[in-house]
């Protein structure tokens, strides 16, 4: 078996359905190395054609059969996608037909339906969370912070930024963050800014070891950076949220959707899903 193979993501619109669902699939499947292209917006015959060639192309160039996952809606863009040397899945024909037999009705076979600006009060409800989480990056804002839907905390480079941006681009939610900081552990005391908002606060902690390789591509050799100002930084903060009851997971080997996905649960926080 060739152990790497080409994957193509061929979508009508912006590619990001036919990206996680196929690369859910591809995950389970150990010992092969996938070089992935994302093709959107393939939204005529002539974008077909286009899109035909250069998966041929890639069949000849590697020797083997690229892998093509597919959410083109429009049955003549399929058919002329289908004729490259691939093997194709498309998520749309499998799916869409069971679920029109299943519903008693035709789908509407509308193109860009999801991942789109149509539903503007949707829309904009995640822009301003977005908004809303850079200007509350890192402690940047103690305004507002009563319209926070979670508050995280937790020493710097723990994983609080991209999270929060993600919750509120996947999610609409309006999530900030707060780092602990070392005139926090000097002290001993946990931020006062903090205190009336408890019941939203959410934190994050990692491996002191893993937060030093993070801190050392940022500010190499520096005592920021060091395992030992790691280690005492990671206990005293943990200590603290127990301290606190502030609910709080290790985020060393999760990813982001992990861990957004545990503090949706914990904080009984609604999913708007995008």
């Amino acid at each position: 078996m060739n152990p790497r193979r080409t994957v193509f993501f061929v979508s009508d619109g912006t590619g990001i359905t036919a990206e996680m669902l196929g690369h859910s699939l591809l995950t389970q499947f150990e010992g092969v190395q996938f070089d992935q292209i994302t093709l959107p917006f393939v939204d005529s015959l002539a974008r077909a054609e286009e899109c035909r060639e250069r998966i041929a192309a890639e069949a000849v160039r590697v020797g083997a059969a690229p892998i093509v996952f597919s959410t083109l809606v429009d049955r003549a863009y399929r058919e002329v996608v289908w004729r490259a040397p691939a093997l194709c899945f498309d998520f749309f024909e499998t799916f869409i037909a069971p679920l029109e037999e299943g519903l008693g009705i035709r789908s509407t076979h509308h193109v860009g339906r999801s991942h789109s600006a149509l539903d503007m009060q949707e829309y904009q409800r995640r822009i301003e969370a977005v908004n809303y989480s850079m200007a509350h990056d890192d402690g940047a804002s103690n305004v507002d912070l009563d319209q926070a839907e979670v508050i995280l905390v937790g020493v710097s480079r723990s994983g609080k930024t991209p999270t929060c941006l993600y919750l509120a681009l996947q999610f609409g939610v309006s999530a900030a963050n707060y780092p602990l900081t070392p005139e926090d552990f000097d002290r001993d005391l946990f931020p006062r800014a903090l205190r009336r908002y408890r019941t939203k606060l959410f934190g994050l902690s990692i491996a002191p070891d893993r937060l030093s390789e993070i801190r050392q591509a940022r500010r190499p050799n520096s005592r920021y950076a060091s395992l030992e100002n790691c280690r005492y930084e990671v206990d005293a903060a943990e200590r603290m949220m127990r301290d606190e009851s502030i609910r709080w997971l290790d985020s060393t080997k999760r990813s982001i959707e992990e861990i957004a996905t545990t503090i949706l649960r914990e904080m009984r926080i609604d999913r708007h899903v995008y």
